[in-house]
């Protein structure tokens, strides 16, 4: 906690006047009209008007000088996080030649009489390249089964099998496209009789993968119009970015397959077989990662002055952290440009080392200075660009905040042309969009960086640590791994539907993030200490109640309002008792979810509550218990709340 700050003068402007007005009682006794017509009182109040502002000041240079040594010790704000989010361009036709994206490709939301565009930019180039159906093989969940080639079958016109005349778990059928094609929305046309197979044509127990370096990878499914190959239709698959040619059944292709899966608690199996009559596959559109920020190209900042210290300031800020490197180039005298590269901080760079520092909030470009030494010479930290040169920026990208977790298929505006491309649409939410720290937060993290002084020696120290290297995470927390290891668990910020239900999806960190705090933390680590970061483990929690509403009151509000409670109290970045996220490691007990149910409007009483443990990957739930333990890494998340109300 810091220190109060000494209040210079607290008088204000009435206890100003109430004073002067004392005063002409003691030294002028005379004057006996006090009230405010009188236009001495009316110079009093003006006085004390101007005494009050010059009050004010002298009570704001405590608050000067505490951000001035804040400066001294490199203490800046933290810069505002964009959000991120996949943003899918829909072609308006399936074409014969490949489709461009360029990389820094803009898309906003709608604008309105109220609101601006939020505009996200794409961070790399897309190609969406035209693929058709070349091969087709069948493979049996038998031990050491290998693909037997079907594309003669399926071209004679008799139908093929898609699994065993039973289909069991491993079964799969395999497609073959023309070439691989990462990152695109490829769609298969399949011909299926219009039959029942003894499965749930909206959850059927199918599993969609395309061939990559890692082996077979999860694709995701648009839609599948075929009911789990029930009727003739579209499936829609999203092919990840490692998307790679293969050999199977000997053809090479870019392969996807659709493989049966072990059902789960609730899920029906397939009775027979469908039959393929026939297929074709075509490339309907392709996804980009996309960041909240406008891209800026070819910038010129000023001409060099050739002293040490310049800075320059950038035409838009903030500077999003995590986008194309940002290089600073000086026109060199052969008619070539001279780069220079960020760093953090100038103490480790030498004269001649061509280095540059970025306030990613302001946006100020500043050089490298001279520092005078204890005999008195200077020593040049960092080059200093030659006397008139031109300094510019090659290209950077500006944006960030929390506007910018824009809801799904919000991005729906196309800011330039594009041939063949029809719509654009970000499938998902995007997240991560964090404001800029402000002043107050930056007071409280001066005491913790003057206390770690940049090392990790405590749980404290590998929490403010990892806030620093990644200020977009919600939460972080530090637990012993045993051993001399250390955990450090992050949770991702995400918004929620409105009513406190989170999309287990968006939990997930990107491994670009942990990757950047794991090597700060390294850095920064005991020798000896084995440093793992990663997510929490989620213990997924099921509460089936039974409520009885007050009379008069409608029973599907007080069920909506009720499922409300669960979500929001049993929830990792919002619930718990502080309303700051569910405390890691705290169990969750049947009698607190009665406590929550008992306060919601229009419930006359709590029948009964019952606790479900629940695993949120294979969906699964486990017996009824009146209290769920979690360890200390771990923490709530609600799953499939189950509230009748009688």
């Amino acid at each position: 906690m810091s220190l109060p700050e000494p209040n210079l003068d607290d008088r204000r402007f009435q206890d100003l006047v109430d004073e002067a007005k004392r005063m002409l009682q003691q030294r002028c006794p005379e004057w006996s009209d006090h009230n405010v017509s009188d236009p001495g009182v009316t110079l009093i109040e003006a006085f004390a008007h101007m005494t009050d502002q010059l009050i004010y000041r002298l009570n704001r240079v405590p608050a000067k000088n505490h951000l001035a040594f804040l400066d001294l010790i490199g203490l800046t704000l933290h810069p505002p996080t964009a959000a991120r989010t996949d943003v899918t361009f829909w072609l308006s036709a399936p074409q014969d030649q490949t489709v461009q994206v360029r990389e820094g490709t803009e898309v906003a939301t709608h604008r309105t009489e109220t609101e601006e565009a939020v505009v996200f930019s794409t961070l790399r180039e897309l190609a969406v390249v035209p693929v058709e159906l070349t091969a087709l093989a069948v493979v049996t969940g038998e031990p050491g089964a290998v693909a037997a080639d079907q594309g003669p079958e399926l071209s004679g016109g008799h139908g093929v099998p898609c699994f065993s005349a039973v289909p069991r778990p491993g079964d799969a059928v395999l497609f073959g496209l023309s070439q691989a094609a990462p990152s695109c929305v490829v769609a298969l046309r399949l011909d299926f009789p219009v039959a029942g197979h003894g499965i749930d044509p909206d959850h059927p127990p199918l599993a969609w993968e395309a061939w990559t370096a890692e082996g077979w990878t999860r694709c995701e499914v648009d839609r599948d119009g075929t009911g789990g190959f029930n009727r003739p239709g579209d499936v829609l698959l999203q092919l990840p970015a490692g998307h790679l040619s293969s050999l199977e059944a000997r053809q090479r292709a870019g392969w996807l397959r659709c493989v049966v899966q072990a059902p789960v608690e609730g899920q029906r199996t397939y009775s027979a077989t469908p039959r393929l009559l026939s297929a074709e596959a075509f490339t309907i559109g392709g996804t980009a990662p996309a960041v909240h920020a406008e891209r800026a190209d070819e910038e010129l900042l000023g001409v060099s002055e050739g002293v040490p210290a310049q800075t320059f300031t950038l035409d838009r800020a903030p500077v999003v952290a995590g986008g194309p490197p940002f290089v600073v180039e000086t026109a060199a005298p052969a008619g070539d440009w001279t780069q220079w590269t960020e760093v953090g901080h100038f103490g480790e760079s030498g004269p001649l080392d061509r280095h540059i520092r970025l306030d990613r909030s302001t946006g100020e470009v500043s050089f490298g200075p001279a520092v005078r030494q204890a005999d008195g010479t200077l020593r040049q930290y960092g080059a200093v660009p030659a006397k008139g040169v031109p300094v510019r920026i090659r290209s950077y990208l500006a944006g960030g905040g929390r506007r910018g977790n824009v809801a799904r298929r919000a991005l729906a505006v196309l800011r330039s042309s594009i041939p063949y491309i029809a719509r654009v649409e970000n499938r998902r939410a995007a997240s991560g969009g964090v404001d800029g720290e402000d002043v107050a937060n930056a007071r409280l993290r001066g005491a913790l960086a003057l206390r770690t002084r940049e090392r990790a020696v405590t749980a404290d120290d590998y929490e403010y640590l990892t806030r620093q290297a990644a200020p977009e995470i919600a939460r972080v927390r530090c637990v012993d791994a045993g051993a001399g290891g250390v955990r450090v668990l992050l949770v991702p910020a995400a918004e929620d539907d409105g009513e406190g239900r989170l999309e287990f999806g968006r939990m997930a960190c990107p491994e670009q993030l942990l990757t950047r705090v794991a090597a700060h933390l390294d850095a920064r680590r005991m020798l000896g200490a084995r440093l793992v970061v990663e997510p929490p483990y989620y213990q997924g929690v099921t509460v089936v109640a039974v409520l009885q509403a007050t009379p008069g009151i409608p029973a599907t509000r007080v069920q909506r309002a009720a499922l409300a409670a669960l979500y929001r109290r049993l929830n990792p970045l919002t619930g718990g008792p502080s309303g700051n996220g569910w405390p890691f490691g705290r169990a969750v007990h049947s009698g607190e979810a009665f406590a929550v149910l008992q306060q919601v409007a229009g419930v006359e009483a709590v029948e009964s509550v019952r606790l479900f443990p629940a695993d949120l990957q294979t969906r699964r739930r486990g017996e009824a218990a009146e209290r769920i333990t979690l360890d200390a890494g771990s923490l709530v998340f609600s799953y499939d709340h189950q509230v009748r109300v009688v």
